[in-house]
């Protein structure tokens, strides 16, 4: 297949960055599990570590392509890749500003290791752009956004931090895991890096832990570099897993998306839930922003239950719905951050988030509406008793 004639977003999720089987001619990639291969009379010496088994190569050709980016790496987590891409582009005496609500981890990342290595940074009061422009300093290097972000579901003006970002020459970042390559492309809003949890929509089956990064060409060899010494690649087995679910990556997040709509429009209207986080609704503040630059308003929304209900009772009568560390896989899972994602934070840092006790993370799955709508239900009513 000619992979620079335009085909539709199915195809390139089934199709795109297959390793062909030319020996068997079977209709899914073979794995290629070796650790050692030839260094003489060969074009590539390949090695996991180095990012360039089969597996490896051709899945990067695939998360280019969903991203619409000249390249891509594959890592054994969502903050192998973060960390990679910050430390690849950073050294001692640099700056980067942090959009303040991030995923726990990186911002953990961030005030646990940056010191060491004498790199500066500094977090917005919002996500707002304007936030953003009084910290940047004459050794500012990368701004750094989560949109939509987690565990609120704020979302940030791509293009703005893009443009702001350009007029100072500073490189751009952004997590998009919880929009994932169907419902949002930073790159066609001008953002340099784009970071995932593969473990989340990418993967999709809450059975493997994955990371990756898209960007061009140069920015993903400059990465490469840092990467290869810190030995965060992923294992072909689990390389395999990827590129399988991959293929039904559209079908999955267009079904979880539409299922969201109607999960947030239900909790919006009910009243033992005081507030709901969801960029596809019309309350949301930002809602004609993420109107503008989302294809869809994605499967992730955070609600907070009416003082007088336990967020923990509420989840432990789920019968449907799991209460579950991570996110994104084909069933619905709901956490409470305060106890996960956000846990490593203080109480102050946390309500300076807005992240509170009653909060709930809730995943949308691919079950149908009515069902997890009469489980959300019966676990309120259960919770109250």
């Amino acid at each position: 297949m000619k992979e620079s004639k335009k085909i539709g977003i199915n195809t390139t999720c089934v199709h795109v960055g297959e390793v062909k089987d030319e020996q068997f001619k079977g209709a899914v990639s073979p794995i290629y599990p070796a650790t050692s291969y030839a260094f003489d009379g060969v074009d590539v010496k390949r090695y996991p570590r180095y990012f360039n088994t089969p597996n490896q190569e051709m899945l990067h050709k695939k998360i280019a392509a969903l991203e619409n980016t000249e390249d891509a790496l594959i890592f054994g987590s969502g903050m192998a890749a973060i960390s990679a891409a910050l430390m690849a582009f950073l050294q001692k005496g640099d700056h980067v500003v942090i959009q303040q609500v991030i995923y726990g981890g990186t911002y953990n990342f961030i005030v646990s290791e940056f010191d060491k290595y004498g790199i500066e940074y500094s977090f917005t009061e919002s996500d707002k752009v304007e936030d953003f422009t009084p910290l940047i300093k004459e050794n500012t290097k990368v701004l750094y956004i989560e949109t939509p972000s987690n565990p609120l579901l704020g979302i940030t003006d791509i293009k703005a931090i893009s443009s702001l970002a350009k007029e100072h020459k500073i490189l751009t970042m952004i997590d998009n895991t919880f929009a994932s390559p169907i419902n949002q492309n930073p790159v066609d809003f001008g953002i340099d890096i784009i970071l995932h949890s593969a473990t989340k929509y990418m993967g999709g089956h809450s059975d493997i832990s994955a990371g990756a990064i898209a960007a061009s060409k140069e920015h993903i060899e400059h990465i490469w570099k840092t990467a290869i010494n810190f030995g965060g690649n992923l294992s072909d087995q689990t390389v395999w897993l990827l590129e399988r679910s991959l293929k039904t990556l559209n079908l999955r997040v267009k079904e979880q998306t539409k299922n969201a709509q109607k999960m947030a429009e239900f909790l919006e209207d009910n009243p033992d839930i005081d507030t709901v986080y969801y960029p596809g609704l019309k309350s949301h503040p930002q809602y004609k922003l993420a109107k503008k630059q989302m294809k869809g308003f994605g499967a992730m929304m955070s609600f907070e239950l009416s003082e007088g209900i336990d967020a923990m009772k509420f989840q432990n009568n789920l019968q449907l719905i799991k209460p579950s560390m991570s996110l994104a896989g084909l069933e619905s899972t709901t956490v409470s951050p305060v106890q996960t994602t956000h846990a490593l934070l203080s109480e102050e840092e946390r309500l300076a988030r807005g992240i509170k006790d009653g909060l709930i993370r809730f995943s949308v799955g691919i079950e149908e509406p009515e069902d997890l709508i009469e489980d959300i239900l019966q676990a309120i009513k259960k919770a109250k008793s």
